[in-house]
């Protein structure tokens, strides 16, 4: 890991921003996760530059500018076909509410604005040269492994305790250990998020989550008792220390809640858990939570039943299916992605909206009013289709349905 870094890739390509701001008379760097994850030689999708330019000097500099978060000193300039935040050098005073400043004070020194920062593997600049300025010693940091604040950990959680969770998710993405003051400040400081916004919890902890090393980031987690003000985790422990292994992995955000919520089912069987209330309670939007449930749901189907089951893959959809199948395999039960495709494949139909009769059909054919009855019958035909009881044709469903006397009827003449 040199202190000076080629100027490649996504850097390369902020080059000429650099260069208009230097050209107007100020500094200008490369700060934060870029430089963070560059050195690491991990990929760097974006760049963020800091400076000692003021916004409203950014805004003279750049013809085509959004103010994305300028009263904080954050100006999103358009260069090209790419976007570029880029923040004034800035000083920050107290935190009353633990989560914003109350005022930013804007400063010509890059070393002020590092000093803000959270971690000392994020405190660190790179010129347009690639010369690297760490003046809190991240470099080192990230030789060795380790997260830790800059300056006193106390002061820097009591501004914006989201750090802390911030801490536990780089331990889980980066195989990092967390110094010993840093995570000994955390757990002294762990009540404070219940001031952070549910939302940002749970950016950072689903990220954890979907990690490579999620055991190490859950086990800060649990030791600094950071779970005990996450959204209804305080009283779930054994669920999440049963998601320390090296053996589970997941393919996605929504296969990690699945197997959180299968564990606390397992774990706290016979409690007043419901899975919808726990996710609402993180905020998650509804198409996460009912992609969750529908693996949930399909988890505890396969658990309990060793075959497969034809109306079981039908309404999971293939990926879904075999997502079941790779979450089986967590909880050490026999999997059967083949058979699960081998299924999927002789079906007849793979969506609702392919059966080949709707309400409308129905409702010519009865002049009955739309009722419980129609949903029924859709539900009957869909079945029998996809058992192959019946083939998938308007006529043969409306006499399959009239011969199980699915239809009502406005009189017995029929």
């Amino acid at each position: 890991m040199e202190n000076k870094l080629t100027i490649d890739g996504e850097f390369k390509r902020a080059v000429p921003i650099l260069d208009k701001i230097i050209e107007a008379g100020f500094e200008a760097y490369f700060v934060g996760g870029s430089v963070r994850d560059r050195l690491l030689n991990l990929e760097v999708n974006d760049v963020d530059i800091a400076t000692s330019a003021h916004p409203y000097e950014i805004k003279q500099i750049f013809n085509r500018t959004v103010d994305v978060g300028i009263e904080h000193g954050t100006v999103l300039v358009l260069y090209n076909d790419d976007s570029y935040e880029i923040t004034t050098f800035r000083t920050e005073s107290t935190y009353k509410d633990f989560r914003r400043p109350d005022s930013v004070t804007f400063v010509r020194s890059l070393r002020e604005d590092l000093k803000r920062r959270d971690f000392t593997m994020n405190a660190i600049a790179v010129d347009i040269n690639g010369y690297v300025f760490d003046p809190y010693e991240g470099i080192k940091d990230l030789k060795a492994g380790i997260i830790r604040a800059v300056g006193n950990p106390h002061e820097r959680f009591q501004e914006d305790a989201l750090r802390m969770m911030r801490a536990v998710r780089f331990a889980a993405q980066l195989d990092f250990e967390i110094e010993k003051e840093t995570q000994n400040s955390i757990k002294d400081n762990a009540a404070l998020l219940q001031n952070i916004a549910v939302e940002r919890i749970q950016i950072e902890f689903e990220k954890l989550l979907i990690s490579q090393w999620r055991s190490k980031g859950l086990q800060a987690m649990i030791q600094s008792q950071l779970y005990m003000y996450c959204p209804d985790l305080a009283n779930k422990k054994a669920a999440l220390v049963s998601l320390i292994s090296d053996n589970i992995s997941f393919k996605n955000v929504e296969s990690a809640w699945a197997f959180l919520l299968y564990k606390i089912d397992e774990y706290y069987p016979g409690t007043d858990f419901k899975p919808v209330r726990f996710l609402k309670k993180w905020k998650l939007s509804n198409k996460m939570i009912q992609d969750a449930l529908t693996l949930f749901d399909g988890l505890k189907f396969r658990i309990k039943n060793e075959e497969i089951n034809a109306w079981e893959i039908f309404n999971l959809g293939k990926e879904s299916a075999l997502e079941v199948e790779a979450l089986m395999k967590h909880l050490g039960a026999e999997t059967k992605h083949e058979e699960v495709l081998s299924v999927y494949n002789r079906l007849s139909i793979h969506k609702k909206d392919e059966l080949d009769i709707s309400g409308h059909d129905l409702m010519q054919r009865t002049s009955e009013k739309p009722g419980k009855w129609m949903s029924e019958a859709i539900e009957a035909s869909l079945k029998a289709v996809v058992y192959n009881e019946i083939n998938n044709e308007k006529e043969a469903i409306i006499q399959w349905l009239d011969k199980e006397n699915k239809i009502p009827y406005q009189n017995d003449d029929k």
